[in-house]
């Protein structure tokens, strides 16, 4: 036959008999939906509060045979020494928010000068936490006064810090917590 396909009994090709083939198939299948469950959040901050927007993290880094650190500035800048290799772009400042009044006083403070992040090897320190006012400043336990200059009250602030990362660092994710006080004056 020369590779021509033959029609069967009923006139149709092959072509023809896959296709009432696959449309009974589908016809016999039953109708399926999918749904997705997904968050909506929203924080409405009122006067005199403060809230988290963003976490501070470091991103991802490459560990060496020497200790080092990675310095993440208010700004989102980040650099390394020692032996850490710094990766990728999944970094960035701790940004808060809050609402007083145009030219209110507030004092900010941490709960800690420095904290531990705990993972699968040693922990490891964050220190030197650094507020993106201008200019910056360290923070500490001891408060910082700021004034809010904004016409509506409303301030946002970035925090930066360093990471101490040891001499052959477990690989893994580490985290901790850490705390920070406003003190509307």
């Amino acid at each position: 036959m020369n590779g021509a396909v033959s029609p069967n009994r009923h006139g149709r090709g092959m072509a023809g008999a896959l296709a009432a083939v696959a449309a009974a198939f589908l016809s016999t299948a039953p109708a399926r939906a999918d749904a997705e469950v997904a968050d909506a959040q929203i924080a409405v901050v009122r006067p005199l509060e403060f809230i988290s927007v963003e976490n501070l993290v470091f991103g991802r880094v490459i560990r060496g045979a020497t200790a080092g650190t990675v310095t993440l500035t208010p700004a989102g800048v980040r650099t390394s020494t020692g032996g850490v290799t710094l990766i990728g772009t999944d970094f960035q400042p701790a940004e808060f928010a809050g609402m007083g009044t145009n030219g209110q006083f507030v004092d900010i403070s941490l709960g800690a000068n420095s904290i531990l992040v705990s993972g699968p090897g040693a922990p490891m320190t964050v220190r030197t936490f650094v507020i993106g006012s201008t200019p910056t400043a360290v923070l500490s336990t001891n408060p910082r006064r700021f004034r809010i200059n904004s016409a509506t009250g409303i301030f946002i602030f970035p925090v930066g810090a360093t990471l101490e990362v040891g001499a052959n660092q477990v690989p893994g994710t580490y985290t901790g917590n850490w705390a920070i006080t406003l003190e509307y004056q």
